[in-house]
């Protein structure tokens, strides 16, 4: 009989649902933030359900002798070390739209009481001061709302605006033009959107590229009296500057649910004028937690007792029949995806995958779950094999898939291609003597591994290319691992790949990318 520990608060329709598919349960609601005990003990366990408090770090997961899932009731797995989970096998899963209606419902109501200043007002009333004076509100009826991120959680949020009698405009790079009229919102640039909105709200993941999206110069760029809501994840404003902004009264108020350290005992934006803080609340309702803790229970007992997987941020969606055979392939679309996810530089506006060979006979829909998840990470991060078609869709970028029957070099080959800036970006690869590897970049052939550092160049095809790249690297102390090359023709435009030892500093990729004839680089991460 499999076994499951329950670290943290969860609704008890969870240990319901488990006792009720023959799992043997162990209720710790207490246990999470005790790291050393958790350790002490995991290894009894095959399953792990959690919410945010427990911790589940590298040296847990090396005590985990037995354990093969783990379940976050949630869709925030900042405090799961994934990449130490999957190299020890051990699925990771989620609940990526359970609280959904219940965070953009939160946003709302902090936008209500930060137009409203209906936290001050109550703390005054029931002092007995009765100043009414004090607290002058703003209607929110036709002001522009701004959202950062329209997805999910955002395209709700843009419903409830809309209802509420406001201008909506969204900055979302995966949100299509057609989409966005089909929900009612204008896209537009992100300045265009820091101009115009009298309210700004947050809706994307903290990732490299929406870090401190809302920085010093950026809310130097907003409209004076603009208010500020994050409801999202910590870090995406500039705290600090924030915090200028109240005093300076450019802000004229901010709330937020969400900080860049938690949980949140001290911060700089405490105690500012005007400003409203809650404690991560965003998914704290009944119905919220009783979703998540149903959709968890059901999902960890589906894999324990067949292997079906759903919801899994490190392994597609495959019924345990298919796995032996799809499993390589998984592995490389995701791989391929990863890739081309990399070098949207600009905005994602279609897909089209192409499975030629003995692959074309397979379950194609979790490899191509695979490819869109690896495609999508870099932005949404949160994203896995089950919500990826869905996050693609509500985006409205277009999605094709074709197969060949016979591949003319390989025996199966996954080819995908992107298309961004109005032009396509297209690589393939093939499952050779087991392991993923690439085999053509830009209608270029090669074949090369997806190395943990990859550097990719583009260049023309000119003498001298490779021994300048080679000592450039070597003054920077920079290890070469593996060397793949792809030519068009004899003096024509290459391909390099490049397998480097160690991730390459800002200040070398900007020399890589000053090199002559170079045409585009950029460090791909596997």
């Amino acid at each position: 009989m499999p076994k499951v520990l329950i670290s943290d608060e969860l609704s008890e329709a969870a240990v319901n649902i488990f006792k009720s598919r023959g799992i043997e349960v162990d209720f710790q609601p207490n246990l999470g933030p005790d790291a050393a005990k958790l350790k002490e003990i995991i290894g009894k366990y095959d399953g792990l359900a959690i919410r945010s408090a427990t911790k589940v770090k590298a040296d847990i997961i090396g005590a985990a002798k037995n354990l093969k899932v783990i379940g976050r009731a949630g869709i925030g797995v900042d405090n799961v070390d994934i990449p130490a989970a999957t190299a020890k096998g051990i699925v990771v899963m989620n609940t990526p739209f359970g609280n959904s209606i219940t965070t953009a419902e939160h946003a709302i109501a902090l936008m209500f009481a930060a137009a409203r200043q209906v936290p001050e007002a109550n703390v005054s009333t029931q002092a007995g001061k009765w100043e009414k004076n004090r607290f002058m509100g703003r209607e929110l009826y036709a002001k522009t709302l701004g959202l950062i991120g329209c997805g999910n959680i955002g395209s709700i949020v843009a419903d409830r605006a809309l209802g509420l009698k406001m201008k909506v405009v969204a900055y979302d790079p995966f949100l299509s033009p057609e989409r966005a009229v089909q929900l009612g919102v204008e896209k537009v640039e992100l300045d265009d959107l820091l101009a115009r909105a009298d309210v700004i709200s947050f809706h994307v993941p903290l990732t490299e590229k929406t870090k401190n999206i809302l920085s010093r110069d950026a809310m130097t760029k907003t409209k004076k009296g603009v208010i500020i809501i994050n409801a999202a994840r910590g870090g995406l404003v500039d705290e600090v500057a924030l915090l200028d902004a109240l005093k300076s009264e450019h802000v004229a108020a901010a709330a937020f649910d969400v900080f860049t350290a938690e949980p949140a005992k001290e911060n700089p934006l405490f105690g500012a004028p005007n400003f409203i803080a809650t404690p991560h609340l965003g998914a704290s309702t009944n119905e919220a937690q009783e979703n998540v803790a149903l959709q968890v229970a059901e999902q960890m007992s589906d894999y324990l007792l067949t292997g079906a997987v759903t919801n899994a941020l490190n392994m597609p969606s495959i019924t345990a029949e298919e796995a032996p055979r799809l499993k390589p392939f998984a592995a490389l679309a995701e791989k391929l995806g990863a890739f081309a996810g990399q070098i949207v530089d600009e905005g994602l506006e279609e897909v089209a995958i192409e499975y030629e060979g003995d692959v074309a006979k397979l379950n194609m829909k979790p490899l191509t779950a695979a490819a869109l998840a690896g495609l999508l990470r870099p932005l949404l991060q949160d994203v896995n094999m089950v919500s990826a078609p869905a996050l693609l869709k509500e985006r409205g970028v277009a999605l094709t898939e074709s197969t060949r029957d016979a591949s003319p070099t390989y025996d199966s080959l996954i080819r995908i291609k992107v298309r961004t800036g109005g032009g396509w970006r297209t690589l393939a690869g093939a499952v050779i003597a087991g392991q993923p590897r690439i085999t053509e970049v830009k209608g270029m052939a090669l074949e090369a591994p997806f190395a943990l550092n990859t550097l990719y160049i583009n260049n023309s095809d000119k003498p001298g290319f490779i021994g300048a790249l080679g000592t450039l690297l070597g003054d920077a102390q920079m290890n070469i691992a593996t060397f793949h090359l792809g030519r068009e023709t004899q003096t024509g435009e290459a391909i390099a790949l490049v397998g480097v030892d160690q991730p390459i500093s800002a200040e070398v990729m900007a020399k890589v990318k000053a090199l002559a004839h170079v045409r585009y680089a950029k460090l791909i991460r596997f």
